[in-house]
C-alpha cells in the first residue's frame, strides 16, 4: 500500500504493509477503539504538594524524583559525609540511590520503606 506523507512542507510517498492479519486489527476494533478514546476524557492532573514553608534547604535532602522508597540506610543521630547513601528510590522500575547533599548530623529520616514519594518533598533532615 502507497501512502503519501507531508512533513514540513514536503511531499513523501512511502510505501508499507500490514504487519497483522486484518482479523485482528479489523476496522471494527480500530473503530471501537478510536470511539472510546474520544469518548475519555483525559484526567487533569494535580500538582504535587512539595514542603515549601520556612525550609533551610542546606539543611534538608529532597527526592529528586517521584517513586516509592525501597530501602532505608540513613538514620536520625548518624553523622554523614556528602555523598554517604540515605536510602533507595524506585521509580518506573530503576532504583536511584539518593545520597546526602551536605555533611552533617540526620536530624529526621522522614519516610521509611515503602512509603510514596513526589518529586521535591524533603526525604531527610539534617542539624
Amino acid at each position: 500500500m502507497k501512502l503519501k506523507i507531508d512533513i514540513d512542507n514536503k511531499s513523501h510517498e512511502v510505501e508499507v504493509e500490514v504487519a497483522e492479519s486484518e482479523a485482528a486489527t479489523g476496522p471494527q476494533r480500530l473503530q471501537a477503539m478510536e470511539s472510546s478514546a474520544m469518548r475519555t476524557p483525559m484526567p487533569s492532573a494535580a500538582p504535587p504538594t512539595v514542603e515549601t514553608s520556612n525550609v533551610a534547604e542546606d539543611k534538608v535532602c529532597r527526592s529528586p524524583v517521584s517513586g516509592v522508597v525501597a530501602s532505608v540506610t540513613a538514620q536520625a543521630g548518624q553523622t554523614l559525609q556528602v555523598g554517604d547513601v540515605l536510602l533507595v528510590l524506585e521509580a518506573m522500575k530503576m532504583e536511584t540511590q539518593v545520597t546526602a547533599p551536605v555533611s552533617g548530623k540526620v536530624a529526621a529520616v522522614k519516610v521509611k520503606a515503602g512509603d510514596g514519594v513526589q518529586a521535591g518533598q524533603i526525604l531527610v533532615e539534617f542539624a
